[in-house]
């Protein structure tokens, strides 16, 4: 007959809990304090909003409207063969003074010779320079600022990420090209302004 064959048997020893133990009472009741404290940490400081917004509408717009324009709306505005100006005019029926930050003119320029057209169009003197004393030629980030500093103005673009991003900001209306036409939005009195 042959032998049997056994599982060699290791040392056996007794589990233990380690003092760090999740199951161990103290430790969750300090894990629980420290919970609290985070929690008492988020609390959140709202950014005080002018007096001039009523609603998600800012009373201080008026005309004439000052407009920032940002690089793909131009580009847009020139595949859709829609001259700045007039179209502005027609969705907000008054007087529109287009704004072009230094990084906007810098974006057009790192575009190149491809972008020639939008180059001369900024360069009409209708256009308004509004210097920039940051870094970068982000237009982004320097468009979110001047607009959260002066409530002052309407942003003109086409970019899905700037506008998530100035929605997020009250009383900015956004000015965008659909259906061939300058539309806008967060402006109850505009022309282009969609009916809800």
């Amino acid at each position: 007959m042959g032998k049997d064959k056994k599982a060699r048997k290791y040392s056996v020893m007794k589990k233990m809990l380690s003092v760090r133990d999740a199951r161990i009472k103290a430790n969750q009741k300090k894990e629980e304090e420290k919970k609290k404290k985070i929690e008492e940490q988020k609390i959140r400081q709202v950014p005080q909003v002018p007096s001039s917004l009523f609603f998600a509408y800012n009373d201080q717009l008026g005309p004439p409207y000052y407009v920032i324009v940002d690089t793909n709306f131009v580009n847009f505005s020139i595949k859709n063969k829609l001259d700045l100006f007039q179209s502005m005019i027609d969705c907000l029926y008054a007087k529109c003074v287009p704004h072009i930050t230094d990084c906007v003119a810098g974006e057009l320029e790192k575009l190149g010779t491809k972008f020639r057209v939008a180059q001369k169009i900024i360069s009409d003197p209708r256009f308004e320079r509004l210097p920039c004393l940051h870094k970068g030629t982000y237009a982004d980030d320097c468009i979110v600022d001047r607009v959260t500093q002066h409530r002052c103005y309407i942003v003109a673009t086409c970019d899905r990420d700037l506008k998530r991003r100035l929605r997020k900001i009250p009383g900015v209306p956004i000015m965008y090209i659909s259906k061939n036409r300058y539309s806008i939005e967060r402006m109850p009195d505009a022309f282009g302004a969609p009916r809800t």
